[in-house]
């Protein structure tokens, strides 16, 4: 490329090299994206892509996310081409001898980008293929990129690196592989630890927490993205594959001057609307999830984002008619999960009166029993959510249909939204008054197949608000209540090992320790086969994390990527 004299010329009069010069012009590219310039950002990148590495990755990465939020499959086959061919870039630019030990500035920072590279295509792989083949390959993928971000830790930190012009950029690069790895597999069932540690992963989420925040604090390429990865965990996984166990003070201070630079940002503006609704403070949340629908009209996919929550924000307020909207935008225009979204929307018309429902052209039972008919598959599997919601409305095939209790709020059990609602009184009294609505409605309807069923589930949404409500003795009854009735249970099995879940929590919360062990324990080994039972592992995982107060997973690891 060549250069001006300004550029290759700074203050000091030493030149720049080529690599500092590529890290500028990508900081600025990212600085557009976030200002919500998304092809202005592209076009910057666009033209570099063949003979930069960092441009390559740059320009892949936004089309990744692109990819993650839209889950269009022509999106994910674009990010997957681009992310190869930003692979080949960095590539290209690798140490050519395996038998010298010393790197290059470059050859260190072509090792982190392929690093990253890998492990970005392993995430598509498991998006976008139908055969298992993908499935191996995209395990090799991520041991290749864990392997080389292990590697390039010990270089790190050995006595003979030396730190070159680009210092803090490669340190970032290896503090983001080496944290997101940690965090990862230190969430991870025992079962699934057990089989990657044979293989030799390990994890550690202090650690991994400790690196991402430590990426985070210094301005450098990746730091975006290790804060990024830190409140994606703090606002989202803690609570869908955790117990809610997330650090929300910590999510706001690393929001806080992002926010602040950039005010209109999207990205910033959807976390802020979500920390505050994990705080229970729906009314601000929902202003800013749409403050950040209206700041932008070029990507459509962050407002869909935000329809997702404003859904889950209408829902904990019981405001079913604006719930429904919001389900309905998702239906016509995303593409995620069709089926999911049908389930939704008939969930909330079956809160309704009939006469409500007539403004909306349909009806709860029409749209229940189009649910199993909009199944879809994403590499090959069909999404654990799609599955649930398509095995509950399956009972609306029948020729007199029996109706589901209280389908909003057991979909909001799925995605751990008692634990938003328990933070406020008020809302989870009113839950409760829902649910003893739908008690008496079951009470008065005659005896089915489905009657202990939608008992056990409604002694289940009880016991989580009785909870909450700090009337323990009351939730226990309920818990317990459901393993009583366990033989009666014809479908809903998931019910069981759940119902010990919640009172294993809730005797941990009285300080009942060795009784919540032996409960989180007993949830763990004794069933098998049931309902979005993987997101109930990963919520076993944490609330065993959390009692045995032990090394990741109750196995302890050291302190290394």
């Amino acid at each position: 490329m060549k250069m001006s004299e300004e550029e290759e010329t700074p203050a000091n009069g030493c030149s720049r090299s080529e690599l500092s010069l590529a890290l500028d012009d990508c900081m600025a590219a990212l600085d557009l994206f976030l200002r919500n310039d998304f092809e202005k950002a592209q076009a910057r990148l666009r033209s570099r892509t063949k003979d930069s590495m960092y441009h390559a990755l740059t320009y892949a990465t936004i089309l990744e996310m692109q990819a993650m939020m839209t889950f269009e499959p022509q999106h994910i086959q674009t990010a997957g081409n681009t992310m190869k061919e930003a692979q080949a870039t960095c590539q290209r630019q690798r140490k050519k001898s395996s038998f010298s030990k010393s790197y290059t500035e470059e050859e260190l920072h072509a090792e982190v980008c392929y690093a990253e590279c890998l492990l970005q295509r392993a995430a598509l792989t498991f998006l976008q293929d139908e055969n298992m083949i993908s499935f191996i390959k995209g395990g090799i993928k991520v041991r290749n990129s864990y392997q080389t971000y292990k590697e390039l830790h010990t270089v790190l930190y050995s006595s003979g690196y030396s730190q070159g012009e680009n210092h803090g950029h490669f340190e970032g690069g290896v503090k983001l592989g080496v944290g997101a790895f940690n965090l990862m597999i230190s969430m991870l069932p025992t079962r699934t630890l057990k089989l990657l540690e044979f293989v030799g992963f390990t994890g550690n989420k202090e650690f991994g927490l400790q690196q991402l925040q430590e990426g985070s604090a210094e301005s450098t390429f990746r730091s975006f993205l290790c804060n990024m990865l830190l409140l994606c965990y703090h606002t989202f996984m803690s609570f869908i594959l955790g117990t809610g166990e997330g650090d929300v003070e910590d999510a706001e201070k690393l929001l806080q001057p992002y926010l602040q630079k950039y005010p209109q940002g999207s990205i910033f503006l959807f976390f802020a609307g979500r920390i505050e609704e994990i705080k229970g403070n729906l009314d601000a949340a929902i202003k800013r999830f749409e403050e950040c629908c209206e700041v932008q009209q070029e990507w459509k996919q962050f407002h869909h984002m935000c329809y997702w929550e404003l859904m889950w924000c209408f829902t904990y307020k019981r405001h079913w008619k604006m719930a429904y909207f919001y389900a309905d935008l998702l239906s016509k225009e995303n593409t995620w999960s069709k089926a999911t979204y049908a389930y939704m929307k008939a969930a909330y018309l079956s809160m309704l009166t009939p006469d409500d429902c007539l403004t909306f052209g349909e009806t709860a039972f029409t749209l229940f029993r189009q649910v199993p008919g909009l199944k879809q598959k994403i590499a090959g599997k069909s999404l654990p959510t799609e599955k649930f919601a398509i095995r509950k409305a399956r009972r609306y095939l029948a020729e007199s249909p029996i109706a589901l209790p209280a389908p909003p709020l057991e979909m909001m059990y799925i995605w751990n939204g008692y634990t938003v609602i328990g933070k406020h009184k008020e809302l989870t009294e009113g839950m409760l008054t829902t649910l003893n609505e739908a008690q008496a409605k079951l009470d008065s309807t005659p005896r089915s197949e489905f009657t202990f069923d939608d008992q056990c589930l409604l002694s289940l949404l009880k016991g989580l608000c009785l909870k909450h409500l700090g009337r323990h003795e009351e939730a226990e009854h309920y818990f317990t209540l459901i393993l009583c009735n366990e033989s009666q249970i014809k479908y809903d099995h998931y019910l069981v090992p759940n119902a010990l879940l919640e009172h294993g929590l809730l005797c941990l919360e009285q300080g009942r320790k060795a009784e919540a062990i032996r409960l989180l324990e007993t949830a763990k080994q004794n069933y098998k086969h049931y309902s979005m039972e993987s997101r109930t592992h990963f919520r076993i995982q944490a609330a065993l994390h959390k009692a045995k107060g032990a090394g990741e997973n109750g196995i302890n690891v050291s302190s290394s990527p």
